[in-house]
Parts: structure tokens; C-alpha cells; sequence
């Protein structure tokens, strides 16, 4: 009996100890980068503010994500961007001229498959 209960001690105690751990720590593999501009786009009810958004090659952007109304996000897979509003802003370096689909990445309603959008990056 008493090791069934030092047994279940043990593991709840690293179950605590596993749960301890940060959010940032499964970000701190990449690397901190500086952004040298800034884009804010802004999402409202089955439209984002722009209809395209143009970026420099190699030129690190600060992403910020603004929810004016509705419950939104925006994805683009190329660039590995995701945000919404538990994640609203990160850093990328566009590294690949052309064009780039950018959607809504939360389901918001009967206009979600035309909430469309484009980055276009340039030399």
C-alpha cells in the first residue's frame, strides 16, 4: 500500500513539474529578430482592411493582427504566420518574391471561404 502511494506521488509531482514550463519555451528555437517595419492588418466581418499588402524581400516585418469585429485570424502557410487574438504580432523575414493568399484562419461565419486576402513581396 505504501509504495502504491509513493508511486502516485512521484507522478503527480513531475505531472506538476511538466506543467511548469512556459509557452516560450517551445518558441525559443527561433531566433529573436528585430523588425525594421511594422504591418498591421485588420480583420472585420468576412474582410480584411486591404485587399493586398506589399512587403520588401529580405526586410524583417513585425505582423500585427488587429480583430475589429467578428472572431478572425489570418494564415498564410508560406511564411509559417498564424495569428489571431491569442497570438496577435510576430516577426518575418520574407525571403521569396511573389504573391501569397492570405485567409482567415478561424471559421467565422457564412463569408469565411471568401475572407481572402494577398501579401505581395517584392525585390
Amino acid at each position: 500500500m505504501k509504495k502504491g502511494v509513493t508511486w502516485l506521488a512521484a507522478l503527480m509531482l513531475i505531472l506538476v513539474l511538466a506543467a511548469c514550463g512556459s509557452p516560450k519555451d517551445s518558441e525559443a528555437s527561433e531566433p529573436e529578430v528585430t523588425a525594421s517595419e511594422q504591418l498591421v492588418i485588420k480583420a472585420s466581418n468576412y474582410e480584411f482592411d486591404q485587399p493586398e499588402y506589399r512587403l520588401k524581400k529580405g526586410v524583417p516585418v513585425k505582423i500585427v493582427y488587429e480583430n475589429v469585429n467578428g472572431n478572425h485570424g489570418l494564415l498564410v502557410p508560406e511564411f509559417n504566420l498564424r495569428l489571431d487574438t491569442q497570438k496577435s504580432s510576430k516577426v518575418i523575414i520574407p525571403d521569396k518574391v511573389g504573391e501569397f493568399e492570405m485567409s482567415c484562419s478561424v471559421f467565422c461565419g457564412s463569408g469565411h471561404s471568401s475572407m481572402i486576402s494577398k501579401i505581395i513581396v517584392e525585390e
